[in-house]
């Protein structure tokens, strides 16, 4: 069974006393039901799963379903002989999104507090926005995502004492020896190549055979765009154009979404397509980089400029759409190939999923950096730039931000594949891997000892 971080949040609500009900969002094929699952019956004697997608195409036993009384009722036509106590009852409502009014439900069931409640979805995002009672109060809502770098290593039989051991390493600014960086990096590589999606990291694991992994990611990709006809009929053609045009503006020296370029209209501008992106920011399968031009803390208040990056949310994905079955691309490092954007991904991917909300900064006249994330300890925004090559000391854009007294820029980083740890200035060089240990939940400051 593949490790997932979330197991041990799930088990900890479950255990706790609140009656807020544990809402799991996150895009399709992430996890989220083997998971839930997983935790749910083996922590509960009597384990009730529902799908509501399979439900709406079939009995449609809860299509009507409004009161508390109305969903007993119908859960008990499916496992009256399970619905006990509170304490060994768990009823998991998967795929809810197919009933928005259940969203709503999920008030007064909590309130009831009869059974203990799970509930997941792709789309929630959306959905939570079009429903007209929001269960505020009543729910917990948590984002999964795709494995990360750190899950995936455990996923390849790396223990604990070693990912310790190396995260120790990060905090002390201090470089792993030759031998251990390049079985890093040998990860990092393959973790570029599988991504984190859980099928397609359990057939690398069991068949190590790349048509296969590259199989189930093009089908997700199908999937995540096929998801788009569900939504507004309007807005499903831009969405889908803008989903896939994701990887091609990956490769452009801007990498932002460029307006004109959607429906190939001159005069469009970003808030044309407001909603559009927020269909696919909230559906999970598209991350969101906003553009800044005062980059102070805390960073949201300095939002506004019209300017957007979008990267895929698995990066197996991305290389599947860029090299297809040629891992010699990424595994040889060619020089010739620019794995910029490929690098660009996972860390919009890790600093996601860890819980950071990611800006960049644009100046016509000072150029771009890559990343900007707040940093709470400190009060100051934090740059961070992705270097994919040899010239990794070369960010003219990072040192001109950095001096500028008017951003009050404490520290700053880059991430290359460079094995050696150094710090000049404001500004330390670190390797791509110690990205996995950045995490919003702990401040830079207390995981770093300067």
């Amino acid at each position: 069974m593949l490790y997932r971080k979330i197991e041990k949040l799930i088990e900890e609500h479950l255990k706790s006393d609140t009656q807020k009900i544990l809402l799991i969002d996150g895009a399709r094929q992430v996890g989220k039901t083997y998971i839930i699952r997983y935790v749910g019956q083996r922590l509960f004697e009597n384990f009730i799963e529902i799908n509501m997608v399979e439900d709406s195409i079939g009995d449609r036993l809860f299509a009507n379903t409004k009161t508390i009384e109305d969903f007993y009722l119908q859960v008990s036509m499916i496992a009256g002989n399970k619905m006990k106590a509170k304490s060994d009852t768990l009823i998991f409502i998967d795929e809810i999104q197919a009933y928005p009014h259940l969203l709503t439900l999920l008030k007064f069931l909590s309130q009831d507090n009869k059974f203990t409640y799970i509930a997941s979805g792709s789309l929630l995002g959306v959905t939570l926005s079009q429903t007209t009672s929001i269960p505020i109060g009543s729910i917990r809502k948590i984002r999964m995502y795709p494995l990360d770098f750190e899950e995936f290593l455990y996923a390849n039989g790396m223990n604990e004492f070693v990912i310790s051991a190396v995260q120790n390493k990060f905090k002390e600014l201090q470089s792993l020896d030759e031998n251990m960086h390049n079985k890093m990096m040998d990860y990092f590589q393959k973790y570029l190549l599988i991504g984190g999606l859980p099928d397609a990291v359990n057939s690398y694991l069991n068949e190590k055979n790349i048509q296969s992994v590259r199989n189930i990611q093009n089908e997700t990709h199908d999937y995540y765009a096929a998801d788009a006809s569900k939504y507004d009929e309007e807005k499903k053609l831009k969405i889908r154009r803008i989903y896939d045009l994701i990887p091609s503006n990956m490769e452009n020296k801007k990498k932002r979404v460029i307006a004109k370029n959607i429906e190939n209209k001159k005069g469009k501008t970003f808030t044309d397509y407001s909603d559009e992106f927020e269909y696919l920011i909230s559906a999970g399968i598209a991350l969101n980089v906003q553009a800044i031009s005062n980059p102070v803390f805390p960073l949201i208040e300095s939002t506004g400029k019209n300017l957007l990056k979008l990267y895929l949310n698995d990066v197996g994905i991305l290389t599947s759409i860029l090299y297809g079955n040629n891992i010699r691309a990424i595994l040889d490092n060619k020089s010739s190939i620019n794995l910029g954007s490929v690098y660009e991904t996972v860390v919009a991917s890790e600093l996601t999923a860890h819980g950071y909300k990611l800006f960049y900064y644009d100046n016509r006249s000072k150029g771009e950096v890559d990343y900007l994330i707040d940093d709470y300890n400190s009060l100051s925004a934090v740059p961070i730039e992705v270097k994919s090559g040899k010239d990794y000391t070369v960010h003219s854009a990072l040192n001109t931000f950095v001096q500028n007294e008017d951003y009050h820029i404490k520290k700053a980083f880059v991430v290359s594949n460079e094995r050696k740890v150094q710090t000049k200035g404001k500004i330390t060089y670190i390797p791509i891997y110690y990205i996995m240990f950045f995490n919003a939940n702990s401040t830079l400051e207390n995981n770093i000892e300067f």
